[in-house]
């Protein structure tokens, strides 16, 4: 294992990104094993341990140039990667390298980003619980904007900002009763859920805005949902925003920026249709937003991190079941929390397949039921000690992780051609339990 200080290696695919190649990563087979860029899976295995998350530098490289060629028709966009995504240290460090701003939406995200290197104003706050002590830090920062998501949080930042003589640039999330068309738990744009204001209540909530000291109006934003596999939606979405801030506009509100949120789906499940690519997706947004005049800002996450990493596991066992074997690996679903939570399809890969396949049902150690990846899986027959990969594992995996059944946390490393580092250490579990802290009248 080396640390990334020398120069990149040569042969890296920098061929124009077209529909076809949407699923492209760098995790390849080279002489029957899966290697992440040029490094073996098995070394990670063998030196770090699993489960571990795996993150390739080559990737997210990729995707970012790809979103950003998508946006290339827009003059001088803000594309502000959702931290909630994939918060890691270093992979944040790389987004900042390659130009990204940040969209927070925690005090903790906030200064992870600016730890990271992404510049304060470059980053937008959104979220529906700020605390004044958030507000404070980000105004002493001086962050790029707020997106509020209602009246008394825009009156709770106005009395922060009075306080500390600042104005707060801002902007309200709409929420334009859109359905997404994605799951209902990571759909953010209809009217019964919890974000933002009613679009039909946005005229009399900006005014009162305007008459509040401290505040800066500058913009308009919305989210509607998370892997959205159709570009109607955002479009219907977007529509609204135009029209809104004409009459925003018609009222007197000088509206110099737009928040088109994120949400852009990536492709999971091999057999399903591709979702729309960035090219489409900018294609779709330079003509819905074409005479705005106004900054546009975007909000990607999934669709920059998602390919870029996978959840490296070992079998511990195969256990013959009533149908299908039960595939047994050491990673849960504290470690990957999406299949549980969501019902959520991960591509599960042998790192070194023999050809054969089987229908399997993949499980962790995790005392629950709902510890499963996958039941009738069609995959690579495996036995105990082979390793397999949770592919799409980059977003929404580590970040949500946890240490349910007295589980360490899940180590993260990253690959930069022959290189590699641990970027987040697998804690020991004395230091799990070093935590809690027994009172003297028990100890007594």
């Amino acid at each position: 294992m080396t640390s990334s200080t020398c120069r990149r290696k040569a042969g890296r695919n920098n061929s124009p990104y077209s529909r076809k190649d949407q699923t492209l990563d760098h995790f390849d087979y080279v002489d029957g094993t899966m290697h992440v860029e040029q490094v073996p899976m098995t070394e990670i295995a063998q030196q770090v341990g699993t489960p571990v998350y795996v993150y390739s530098t080559a990737t997210l490289e990729r995707h970012v140039g790809v979103f950003r060629e998508g946006l290339s028709q827009l003059d001088n966009p803000l594309i502000a990667f959702a931290v909630k995504a994939n918060p890691n240290a270093a992979v944040l460090a790389t987004l900042a390298k390659l130009g990204l701003g940040a969209d927070v939406v925690s005090g903790g995200e906030l200064q992870r980003a600016v730890a990271a290197g992404i510049p304060a104003d470059r980053i937008v706050f959104s979220g529906v619980g700020k605390t004044a002590e958030e507000m404070k830090l980000a105004l002493e920062l001086g962050i790029f904007q707020f997106n509020l998501e209602s009246e008394p949080e825009a009156e709770m930042l106005s009395q922060v900002a009075e306080s500390m003589g600042r104005k707060a640039p801002v902007a309200y999330r709409i929420n334009p009763d859109v359905d997404a068309g994605t799951h209902a738990k990571i759909s953010t744009g209809k009217s019964e859920n919890k974000f933002g204001i009613p679009y039909d209540r946005a005229l009399e909530s900006y005014a009162a805005a305007r008459d509040l000291p401290g505040l800066d109006v500058q913009g308009v934003a919305v989210h509607i949902g998370s892997q959205l596999t159709d570009l109607a939606p955002l479009e219907a979405a977007f529509v609204k925003v135009g029209a809104l801030i004409a009459q925003l506009r018609a009222a007197g509100h000088d509206i110099r920026t737009a928040d088109l949120g994120g949400g852009l789906g990536v492709p999971y499940d091999p057999s399903q249709p591709l979702p729309p690519s960035p090219a489409d997706y900018g294609a779709m947004v330079t003509r819905v937003t074409q005479g705005w005049d106004a900054r546009l800002m975007f909000e990607p996450g999934r669709v920059i991190v998602g390919n870029a990493g996978v959840l490296l596991s070992k079998v511990i066992r195969v256990k013959q079941g009533a149908q299908a074997p039960f595939v047994i690996v050491d990673a849960a679903m504290n470690d990957l929390m999406r299949p549980s939570l969501y019902d959520a399809w991960h591509d599960i890969r042998a790192v070194a397949p023999d050809g054969n396949r089987i229908a399997s049902n993949v499980v962790g150690p995790v005392c629950e039921t709902g510890d499963t990846f996958a039941m009738g899986r069609d995959m690579d027959v495996v036995a105990a000690g082979d390793l397999l990969t949770f592919m799409t594992a980059g977003a929404y995996g580590a970040t949500m992780a946890g240490t349910y059944n007295s589980r360490s946390l899940t180590p993260e490393v990253l690959v930069w051609g022959d290189k590699w580092a641990v970027v987040r250490a697998r804690p020991p579990i004395e230091a799990l339990i070093a935590g809690d802290h027994i009172p003297d009248w028990v100890a007594g």
